[in-house]
C-alpha cells in the first residue's frame, strides 16, 4: 500500500470512530427522551381524560386528541376503569387537546392545546395555550375572517415540566371553564384568561 493510501486510511478510521460515537450518542439521546415523553403524555392524556369525563357529566360534549377510542380499552364507557391499548404508540403523541363543541355563544373551537414545540434553546419545550375566536373582522380586500386569541399559560422544557405546576394550571383554568358553561356565559372564562395570562397572540383565519 501506498503512503498515500496510508494517509487516507488512517483519516477515514478517525472520521469513522466520530461518525460512530455521534450515532451513539444521537441513539441514547433520543431514547431518552422518548422515555421522558412516555411518562409525561400518560399523565397528560389521563388528566385531560378525567377533565373531559367531569363535563360530559354536565352534558357538555368536548372533542378530545388523540381520540379516546385511539389510547383507551374501557370496562365500562366512559366512567368505568379503562387501560392503554397495547397497539398504541404513547411516544408518537406530539399534540393533546381538548375542543369545546357547543354551537352557543361562539364557543365552538374553544380548546386547551400541549404540545411538544422545538424552541431557541435547541430543546422541546412543553406548551400549553387556549385558543378561542374573538368574533369576525371584515377586511376590504380579504372579506369576512374570523380573529382568534391565544393565551400561552406554560412553556417548559420537557424535562423540566414541573407536573404540580401544570395542574395547578389545568385546575385554574377548567374551573373558570366550567362555571362559564354552568352560568352559561362565556365571558367569565374569557374575562378569566385575559386578566390571568397576559401572554397573547391574535391571529385570523
Amino acid at each position: 500500500m501506498s503512503p498515500k493510501a496510508k494517509v487516507e486510511e488512517r483519516w477515514f478510521e478517525v472520521l469513522d470512530k466520530e461518525l460512530e460515537k455521534r450515532t451513539d450518542d444521537i441513539i441514547n439521546s433520543i431514547g431518552e427522551q422518548n422515555s421522558q415523553k412516555v411518562h409525561l403524555n400518560k399523565q397528560l392524556i389521563g388528566d385531560i381524560w378525567e377533565i373531559w369525563k367531569r363535563f360530559n357529566k354536565i352534558n357538555i360534549h368536548f372533542a378530545m386528541e388523540p381520540h379516546y377510542n385511539a389510547f383507551a380499552q374501557f370496562e365500562e364507557f366512559p366512567y368505568g376503569a379503562w387501560d392503554w391499548r397495547p397497539s398504541f404508540n404513547v411516544a408518537s403523541v406530539n399534540i393533546v387537546q381538548l375542543v369545546d363543541r357547543t354551537q352557543e355563544q361562539g364557543r365552538t373551537g374553544d380548546s386547551l392545546t400541549l404540545s411538544y414545540v422545538p424552541a431557541k434553546d435547541d430543546k422541546i419545550h412543553l406548551k400549553v395555550e387556549f385558543l378561542y375566536c374573538e368574533g369576525e373582522h371584515y377586511y376590504k380586500y380579504s372579506g369576512w375572517r374570523r380573529m382568534f386569541a391565544k393565551h400561552t399559560l406554560y412553556d417548559k422544557q420537557m424535562d423540566k415540566v414541573n407536573l404540580d405546576d401544570l395542574h395547578a394550571i389545568f385546575a385554574d383554568i377548567i374551573a373558570a371553564w366550567y362555571e362559564s358553561h354552568l352560568r352559561r356565559n362565556r365571558e367569565i372564562l374569557l374575562k378569566h384568561l385575559k386578566g390571568s395570562y397576559k401572554h397573547m397572540e391574535t391571529f385570523t383565519q
